[in-house]
């Protein structure tokens, strides 16, 4: 049977947390540097900047300026907190820092291509969905020629959240039993998608943000698996579909 699949991007089909990991350890070994004597750990700088972080996207949503001003923001902190006179050259450094994570080429997880050529083969109709600006988000896309498998059928927005699947499922009359979101975020992917009575795969990656990890309180209208790797995901459905009650 035909279902719809809508995909997430981001460290479902192409890496991106190890890039925002990379670069935030740059910035750490720079406030070490900068602040050696001032008996600050590592660890506090990066919880602060991942608070700061996250506060933004609560507010914004996924706008790119949010990781390098929470560098910069986090250097302000420490910097009022210690009495340390902050430094224009310093900031600089930071926010062009934070702004480097976003000129990586995007890089897919194992399986991608075979995964999406399998699901395209077998008849079923493959969305985009992903949380971002669209600039950046279409850069990724197009290096990666992902227009093959999902033509027109991409959705960029700055907070992916329950409302905004809803207002995707309703624009599209998406036909929800034998509709799937795939995303490795509990928070963006999942629970949206369980609570909008969709079906939903969860993707475990290595290193998760701290931002997409929560807790579910949602009753499943339909499936709802976690894999490991996107080569299992053809099987999973068709075995899902196959067994469930018609």
């Amino acid at each position: 049977m035909k279902q719809t699949i809508l995909f997430d991007l981001d460290d479902t089909l192409i890496y991106c947390n190890k890039y925002f990991f990379f670069v935030i350890e740059q910035f750490s070994d720079s406030m070490m540097d900068w602040f050696n004597g001032y008996g600050i750990t590592r660890m506090e700088i990066t919880d602060k900047q991942t608070e700061i972080d996250i506060a933004g996207v609560h507010i914004d949503g996924f706008k790119s300026d949010h990781f390098p001003q929470s560098f910069v923001e986090t250097y302000r902190h420490f910097s009022n907190l210690f009495g340390r006179s902050p430094s224009v050259v310093e900031e600089d450094f930071l926010w062009k820092l934070g702004r480097s994570v976003y000129e990586f080429d995007a890089e897919p997880y194992p399986f991608m291509e075979e995964t999406l050529f399998e699901l395209a083969d077998q008849g079923h109709e493959l969305h985009l969905y992903t949380g971002g600006e669209l600039l950046i988000q279409t850069k990724k896309i197009q290096h990666m020629q992902l227009e093959r498998y999902f033509g027109p059928r991409i959705y960029v927005r700055s907070k992916k959240n329950t409302e905004a699947m809803e207002g995707i499922l309703q624009e599209g009359k998406f036909h929800r039993p034998t509709t799937w979101m795939i995303g490795n975020s509990l928070r963006t992917d999942v629970i949206p998608a369980l609570t909008t009575g969709i079906n939903a795969i969860h993707m475990k990656t290595d290193s998760e943000w701290i931002y997409n990890i929560v807790g579910i309180d949602v009753e499943p209208k339909g499936a709802f698996l976690t894999l490991n790797q996107l080569s299992e995901i053809p099987e999973s459905i068709r075995n899902y579909v196959t067994q469930r009650p018609q």
